[in-house]
């Protein structure tokens, strides 16, 4: 910001007194430019990586962006100035070269607006100020990276949400159809045209309404000179499926284009993720664009939630996202090693399935064998969710839930009815029916009550969770479950 304040305002701040853009120039060099470029051991650069440490995450092309636009706004030294935009690609290239080739950012949607997105602002700063000379667009992985954001849109402001992900996510409308237009993608082009809509951008500008405050001036700029070219589209893209192979995340609804009817996310992945929840084998559904099965998001963050305690909160845990079963207390666990395997995905006009084995994201004193998991949505009609479960020895207790936010009623045997129920700023949830076998499984309720501000602004003051227990645990069986309306 104060880059892009001396650039701007450089003569009127020299008007007031010379040494105002002295002062920045000195303390942007002190603080910034000096030592990113005389130093390589900040993690999120990614050159000195630890062996088996993740690979660097949204902090890169974040902190790169700003790095980048200080350097060319600021320094004068052209020998300095090329020195450093070169090391500022081979950082950014950190983050690129290990990035998923389908563009999946296992950080959750909200994560890309400072991952996928921060990444298309060092590239935007980089094409315009080489005159189009540094141009990746057409590189696969660069327009996969961009098209994830309405590739896992739901409805309204609803996301797929994993990870430190909330499920209503606000991305960047200009950002969205301006990284659109340089990939050639009419449909993340039309994403952001119903973005600038929905946001009241094309009406007001920047003066809507105190959501659309830019954090970042570059962002803000670019929105500015984008507006005269933006032309409100009607609805988002709504793409009728999609496969993210190496994040392992599906995304399939009755039809392209609508929100009409169910759809259903779902995910494998491992416990390694950037921001991760034990999550491996979680799925979401919603019924007309309302959330029927969520995912719960996260808090506001905390010294825990990056401390040695953050799988003690109760939304980083296995046991609070929906039907990933307990044995004897043990829930999954963190780690690479902790994943889906011999993960399966189909699709067709009529349905489609993902199936995956959990068993791997158990320690070995769960006693899982296999727990394998297909995910049905049948267009049209319902989702089924089947398990075919081995175990290793006998148990006392196995427990699956169901994470809704849904009134709950458990008074017909076998059915768990889940009822309209408002939520939070006009919101509200599906209704619907989820059908089990009540000859093996008891169930009970609990309510989650909701005292945090960030979880609170998306649910409202509670969420349920439904148990389902087995009565007599088998050492092998196959459970069921059928989403209806």
């Amino acid at each position: 910001l104060i880059a892009w304040t001396s650039y701007l305002l450089g003569d009127t701040l020299d008007a007031v007194s010379p040494v105002v853009r002295a002062r920045m120039t000195l303390e942007i060099r002190r603080r910034i430019l000096d030592p990113l470029l005389e130093r390589d051991d900040f993690a999120w650069m990614g050159f000195t990586l630890r062996e088996g440490h993740r690979r660097v995450n949204n902090w890169n092309p974040w902190i790169c962006s700003n790095w980048l636009a200080a350097t060319l706004l600021i320094e004068t030294d052209e020998d300095r100035r090329t020195q450093s935009v070169s090391k500022i690609l081979r950082a950014v290239d950190n983050f690129i070269d290990p990035y998923p080739e389908d563009g999946g950012c296992d950080e959750g949607p909200s994560y890309w607006g400072r991952a996928g997105a921060s990444l298309y602002d060092n590239l935007d700063l980089l094409y315009t100020a080489s005159n189009g000379r540094i141009d990746v667009y057409a590189e696969p992985k660069i327009a996969e990276i961009g098209r994830f954001i309405y590739r896992v849109h739901i409805d309204g402001d609803y996301y797929i949400n994993f990870a430190d992900a909330p499920a209503l996510v606000y991305p960047e409308a200009a950002l969205v159809y301006r990284y659109g237009e340089a990939i050639r993608d009419d449909a993340m082009m039309q994403h952001g045209r119903w973005l600038a809509g929905r946001q009241g951008l094309i009406d007001h500008g920047y003066a809507a309404k105190d959501t659309m405050i830019q954090a970042n001036f570059q962002r803000l700029l670019r929105g500015l000179f984008s507006i005269a070219h933006l032309s409100s589209a009607p609805a988002p893209p709504l793409p009728r499926d999609t496969w993210l192979p190496d994040i392992n995340v599906m995304v399939a609804r009755d039809r392209s284009g609508s929100s009409e009817g169910f759809f259903l996310g779902a995910k494998g992945g491992c416990n390694a993720e950037s921001h991760n929840h034990n999550d491996v084998g979680n799925f979401v559904v919603y019924v007309d664009g309302k959330p029927l099965i969520v995912d719960a998001g996260v808090e506001t963050y905390s010294a825990k939630t990056f401390g040695p305690d953050r799988y003690s909160i109760w939304t980083m845990r296995s046991s609070h996202h929906t039907l990933l079963p307990t044995i004897d207390g043990v829930e999954q666990r963190t780690g690479f090693e902790f994943r889906a395997t011999d993960v399966e995905y189909r699709s067709g006009d009529d349905s489609a399935v993902l199936e995956l084995d959990v068993a791997a994201a158990y320690p070995p004193e769960a006693r899982i064998k296999t727990w394998r998991r297909a995910l049905e949505l049948k267009r049209g009609d319902r989702v089924t969710v089947t398990d075919t479960y081995g175990l290793t020895a006998d148990v006392a207790e196995i427990d699956v839930a169901i994470v809704t936010p849904c009134s709950v009623d458990l008074t017909s045997p076998g059915i768990v009815a889940l009822a309209e129920r408002e939520t939070v700023d006009g919101r509200s949830s599906a209704a619907g029916k989820v059908a089990y076998d009540a000859a093996l499984l008891s169930v009970s309720v609990e309510t989650v009550q909701i005292t945090d501000e960030r979880l609170g602004a998306t649910w409202g003051d509670r969420i349920y969770r439904v148990v389902l227990t087995a009565k007599t645990p088998a050492r092998d069986g196959v459970w069921s479950y059928t989403i209806t309306r």
